[in-house]
Formats: structure tokens, C-alpha cells, sequence
């Protein structure tokens, strides 16, 4: 009797062999390679001790912006937000000169800008708001730009300007960390003061409230994320995180309550992305994490279904279409 040989199949086609071939096809171990892949992709990264500290720091620092962000922008307060971002560049080199803590010299610069502006503008009526933070934050960048070109080595200064979050140490982690949660901490437990300052002062004065000082409170916890932020996105994109967010959140939603769940989810998704994109294609981080907020916020100004542009647009023909 002649035994027939058997012979392992190298390829789905040859499982058609006469040699008892198994019931089975190489889709599901395509599935499986593929599975394997995106595990692989997401896990490389988190391989790296440095990762680990910029992505916890990334997405602390894209929270504690976020909720901030959703009063900045219903307030009207973008341009305070970019004047104090800029504003601490002054701290941040003197504090480099003298040996001292980059947080310490951005928290000082912050509130020195912070009581300039408001004293130039109760000082006087004939000056606007605007135009005080226009002034104040002009002339302490200005002079830490000149700092900045006083200085004999100034690498490390050149980080605070555009971010340095794959340099960050363990320490400066826990600094965020504690910067965060306080942050947050106040927004949340004072956000109905913070509402009411927003929507109508005079009646939050009439209820026996200051909204001087709870305004001024708010402007201190944006002094205190400037400082937190300083070290991932730097001075000159912090703003970016200060108002894509809750600018985002304002799209999708006429709630403030929601604005307070939608802006964190949003920004620290996009936060994440943005940190891989760097990652894989070698590009700025900081940089990278700023670039995906705004696409996030472009997609959703075209595309929300309430008030982005494109089904504004096709409500309003269909509005004329039956009228006519």
C-alpha cells in the first residue's frame, strides 16, 4: 500500500491540497496581525520613561486649559489669555539669570502683568480694557525678548518659547500635577460665581457678591495654567490651548454645563493624537498637540450638527427654498 505524503501548506490556496485541509482561513489571522499592529502602535511609544511623563503631563495641562478655556471664551477674555502667556516671558528669563525655578519667575511675571492691567484700567476710563492688555503684555514681552538677546546661552530659554515636554523630569510632573488639580479644584467648586460674573456682574453685586475679586480669582488660576503650560506648548502657543478648547465645546453645545464635560474630552483626545503624531513623524510636540486642536475645531465649525457652518448653511437654503 502506498502512503500518500503530506505536505504543510504555505499559503491559504494551498489548503486545498487532498491532505485532510483544515476548515479554516487566514482571515482571522490577518485580524490577528492587524490587532497586533495598532496594540504595537499605541504601546511603542509608552516603552519610553520620557513619553510616559509627557503624555501624563500633556493631558493634565490639556484638562486644567480646557475648563479655563470654556470662561475665557464666554467671557470675552481671549486676548487677557494671550497677554499673560506672553507676559511671563520677562519671569521666565530673569529667573533663568538668577538660578531660580522657570514656575517661580512665570508666576510672578504673570501677576505683575495681571495688577498692571488692572490697575491701568481702573485707574482711568479714557483707556479701554483691551488696550491696557494690549499695552501691558506688548512691553513685558518685548522685554523679555530683549533678555532673551542678553543672554550669553539661552537654550534652555528657547524651550519656554516653543515647549520642552519630552525634557520634563519627574519633578516637574508633580509640579503640574499640583498646579492641575488646584486649578481645577477652584474652577469647579466656584464655577456658579464664575457663571455669574460672566452672564451679569451688576446682579452678582446685587446678591452681596464682589465680582472684582472673583474675577480677579479667576485671573489668578489663568496666571497659574500659564505657568503649567509653559513647559509643554510654550509661551507663544499656550494661548492656543487657552481657547480652541472651550471655542470647540461652544460649537457643539448652548449648555455651559456640557461646555465643562465636552472641552476636557476634546482636548485631551487631541492632546494624545498630537503627542503620537510627534512621536511617529518627528515633528515639534507642542507643536503637533496645538495643529490637532485646531483641525478638531475646524471639523466641528463645518460640521456640527447645530451650528457648524455646513448645516447652517443647508438649513438656511431650505428655510428659502420654502418660503419661496
Amino acid at each position: 500500500m502506498k502512503l500518500r505524503s503530506c505536505v504543510a501548506p504555505s499559503s491559504c490556496t494551498a489548503h486545498r491540497s487532498t491532505c485532510s485541509p483544515p476548515k479554516t482561513s487566514c482571515k482571522p489571522l490577518a485580524d490577528r496581525r492587524k490587532r497586533r499592529s495598532t496594540v504595537n502602535f499605541l504601546l511603542e511609544p509608552l516603552t519610553f520613561e520620557f513619553m510616559q511623563r509627557a503624555l501624563i503631563a500633556t493631558v493634565l495641562m490639556a484638562v486644567t486649559c480646557s475648563l479655563l478655556s470654556c470662561w475665557l471664551v464666554l467671557m470675552g477674555w481671549s486676548l487677557m489669555g494671550d497677554a499673560i502667556s506672553h507676559a511671563v516671558l520677562p519671569g521666565v528669563v530673569i529667573a533663568y539669570i538668577v538660578g531660580a525655578p522657570f514656575a517661580v519667575g512665570a508666576l510672578v511675571a504673570a501677576l505683575v502683568a495681571v495688577t498692571l492691567m488692572w490697575g491701568i484700567r481702573r485707574g482711568t476710563r479714557r483707556i479701554a480694557e483691551d488696550t491696557a492688555i494690549g499695552i501691558v503684555f506688548t512691553t513685558l514681552f518685548a522685554l523679555g525678548l530683549v533678555l532673551i538677546s542678553a543672554t550669553p546661552s539661552h537654550t534652555d530659554l528657547n524651550h519656554i518659547l516653543f515647549g520642552n515636554v519630552l525634557g520634563i523630569s519627574t519633578a516637574d510632573v508633580l509640579q503640574i500635577t499640583v498646579l492641575g488639580l488646584l486649578v481645577s479644584a477652584v474652577l469647579l467648586i466656584k464655577r456658579k460665581d464664575f457663571v455669574l460674573v460672566a452672564f451679569d456682574p451688576n446682579y452678582t453685586q446685587a446678591i452681596g457678591l464682589r465680582p472684582h475679586i472673583i474675577s480677579g480669582v479667576l485671573l489668578v488660576m489663568l496666571a497659574l495654567t500659564n505657568v503649567l503650560a509653559l513647559q509643554i506648548v510654550g509661551v507663544i502657543l499656550v494661548v492656543a490651548m487657552l481657547i480652541i478648547p472651550g471655542a470647540t465645546a461652544r460649537m457643539l453645545t448652548n449648555k455651559f454645563s456640557r461646555m465643562l464635560i465636552i472641552a476636557p474630552i476634546v482636548s485631551a483626545i487631541g492632546s494624545i493624537v498630537g503627542l503620537y503624531l510627534s512621536y511617529y513623524i518627528d515633528v515639534s510636540p507642542g507643536g503637533a498637540v496645538v495643529l490637532v486642536q485646531g483641525i478638531i475645531f475646524t471639523v466641528v465649525y463645518l460640521a456640527s450638527p447645530r451650528y457648524g457652518l455646513v448645516s447652517t448653511w443647508v438649513r438656511g437654503k431650505k428655510t428659502k427654498t420654502q418660503v419661496m
